[in-house]
């Protein structure tokens, strides 16, 4: 029996994760969930965090947990409410693309057709998302997420939980601030600040 999982979060996320680890040849015990409506997600029982947790039998067999949420900001809840609890492990499809040269964080999921290249710094519970690219030395911090098709030039910086939207272009050096939001398809060539939301070609701060 490989190494056990359970999934944190029934979602849509959720599937994409547990389709990760079974095609990593990984043993998928459960999805944890407080949803009292949900019993079943993809086949899988769903099981509220109290009984998780007091599980003795799952306890013993030591498995690795992944937060399968995508709201950046409720990831960031649940690990820190959970990491004295919890050993949190790391899902990269087979055919996602990563330098041997790059580190990723524990609870960071790496999805299909992603590509990581060398000296790249992932986090923690980061979403790597379908086709997105980070070229070579990009830091990226804690609970981000890089949306499908997104593409990040060398040395790019991205700071806590910010989100960078589908099919956006970072240039080379730019730094994305904590908790920023970068738009789908936006083209940024300047530094994004925490918690500014960029939109358009040239990216450009939103304004409420």
């Amino acid at each position: 029996m490989g190494q056990a999982y359970i999934l944190y979060g029934a979602s849509g996320h959720g599937s994409v994760i547990l389709d990760i680890l079974e095609q990593e040849g990984k043993d998928i015990l459960f999805f944890i969930d407080d949803n009292p409506n949900l019993i079943i997600f993809d086949q899988l029982r769903v099981r509220p965090s109290t009984e998780a947790l007091a599980d003795i039998s799952i306890k013993s067999v030591s498995p690795n947990y992944i937060i399968s949420i995508g709201s950046n900001i409720i990831r960031k809840k649940i690990a820190e409410e959970t990491l004295a609890k919890y050993t949190f492990g790391k899902g990269v499809h087979p055919r996602a693309i990563i330098s041997p040269k790059a580190k990723i964080g524990e609870g960071t999921v790496v999805v299909a057709g992603a590509v990581i290249n060398a000296k790249s710094d992932i986090g923690k519970h980061v979403i790597i998302n379908t086709h997105a690219s980070v070229d070579h030395d990009c830091i990226i911090h804690d609970y981000v997420h890089i949306a499908p098709n997104a593409t990040l030039c060398g040395n790019v910086t991205v700071g806590e939980g910010a989100h960078i939207g589908a099919g956006a272009t970072i240039k080379q050096g730019i730094h994305i601030g904590a908790w920023a939001i970068v738009g789908a398809g936006a083209v940024v060539i300047r530094d994004v600040p925490d918690g500014a939301t960029v939109i358009g070609n040239p990216a450009k701060q939103k304004t409420i």
